[in-house]
């Protein structure tokens, strides 16, 4: 297994449009796991959530998150990333889910995903503050 890889390393899992796991924390210290849409941007996963969430709720309550993009099939990439997540509503929301949107649901139905949304998003975003990546390339060569 090839470990220590960095985000440059995988860069092309990170662009893919594969769900991420999104893992908060309950107030009793359980964990939530959440399937997400994500944008690898700026050296940081972005995540547009519903305002009044759990996930929010949780962040808000707990900042620390991690999250997790997984390959199902050879060489079974993946990247993770813990840290201290922050929420905001920039003014660029609409145009931030318009384009991640466009990398799940492809250019026409991604544009009108954003426009058919009736709920009050925010902006999850994920600096990392420890990553792990690895494959296993060389296994499954």
């Amino acid at each position: 297994m090839r470990k220590n890889l960095s985000a440059d390393d995988l860069a092309e899992l990170l662009q893919a449009p594969l769900l991420a796991i999104l893992a908060t924390r309950r107030a009793d210290g359980t964990v939530l796991l959440s399937p997400v849409w994500h944008e690898w941007r700026d050296g940081g996963f972005s995540v547009v959530i519903e305002a009044d969430d759990v996930k929010s709720r949780h962040v808000q309550r707990d900042a620390r998150v991690t999250l997790v993009v997984a390959e199902q099939a050879p060489p079974y990439r993946t990247f993770e990333v813990r840290g201290e997540a922050t929420l905001s509503r920039p003014a660029d929301l609409p145009t931030i889910l318009e384009r991640i949107a466009v990398r799940y649901l492809g250019a026409e139905r991604g544009r009108e995903y954003g426009v058919e949304m009736d709920w009050e998003g925010e902006l999850l975003r994920l600096m990392p503050g420890h990553t792990r990546g690895w494959d296993y390339r060389d296994e499954t060569a």
